[in-house]
């Protein structure tokens, strides 16, 4: 089992606010300096870390469109000079959704949607993977969604995109297994987030915990992935979901 080395940076994309912000404090709390980046709201961004060092703890935040060409290698860049050390956890979270049924769904918001929450979270794992693996240490966390296990409509877009990652963490798991790098999925339900703020009150009924769940929660699961003591886990998904998908 190998232990993360003293300098290792942990880096949480779309982490300005919700269920990013809670993985960011979660994983300051363990210790680990973090960026964050954020597309818009650099005053959230920049709450989030005052809260941290508030707490005794470091962070940076970064402005970062995900989906930019050159964006992945440029904010893996940007942390490693301003905190010291190579991002050796990394925690995909930025994420859009385009709501609709599949015969009114246009291929601009199939597209965005495809772009934000599969394909930028490939770019970034890509970038990520060498220092990773150089240090024969490395923790990739990807959160996915319920959505991408079980039906839900209106979001074809959304669905073929948490399902194929959570596809892609399985492979990408197996490929770098044997050099101490985990790469693993969270798939949260319906958090109490701002994404999930218009869903009607029929959705929560529908969960067997009978609510939704915390940013909290996820940032809790999400930090024992992070965590020494999960070098043995790799290519699974854990759902944070109150039984929904059960």
């Amino acid at each position: 089992m190998s232990e993360r080395p003293q300098d290792a940076v942990a880096l949480v994309t779309g982490g300005s606010r919700g269920i990013g912000a809670a993985i960011a404090g979660a994983l300051a709390a363990d210790g680990w300096p973090v960026a964050l980046t954020y597309r818009s709201g650099a005053q959230e961004a920049a709450a989030v870390v005052a809260a941290i060092e508030a707490a005794g703890g470091r962070a940076v935040a970064l402005q970062s469109d995900v989906t930019a060409d050159g964006a992945a290698a440029a904010v893996l860049e940007t942390a490693r000079e301003q905190l010291g050390g190579p991002v050796l956890t990394l925690v995909n979270n930025a994420g859009v959704r385009e709501d609709d049924l599949a015969i009114s769904l246009d291929d601009e918001r199939w597209q965005r949607v495809i772009d934000t929450n599969l394909t930028a979270v490939f770019r970034m794992m890509r970038e990520a993977l060498g220092p990773m693996l150089r240090a024969r240490h490395g923790r990739i966390v990807n959160i996915a969604s319920v959505v991408g296990l079980r039906a839900n409509a209106g979001q074809a877009n959304y669905a073929a995109a948490k399902g194929g990652l959570v596809a892609a963490t399985k492979t990408i798991a197996v490929e770098v297994a044997r050099r101490g790098v985990t790469v693993n999925a969270v798939a949260p339900g319906f958090i109490a987030t701002d994404m999930t703020a218009d869903l009607p009150k029929e959705f929560l009924d529908g969960i067997p915990a009978r609510r939704a769940g915390m940013p909290e929660e996820v940032a809790a699961a999400v930090r024992f992935l992070a965590s020494d003591d999960a070098g043995y886990v790799t290519g699974s998904t854990l759902y944070v979901d109150g039984g929904l998908a059960a």
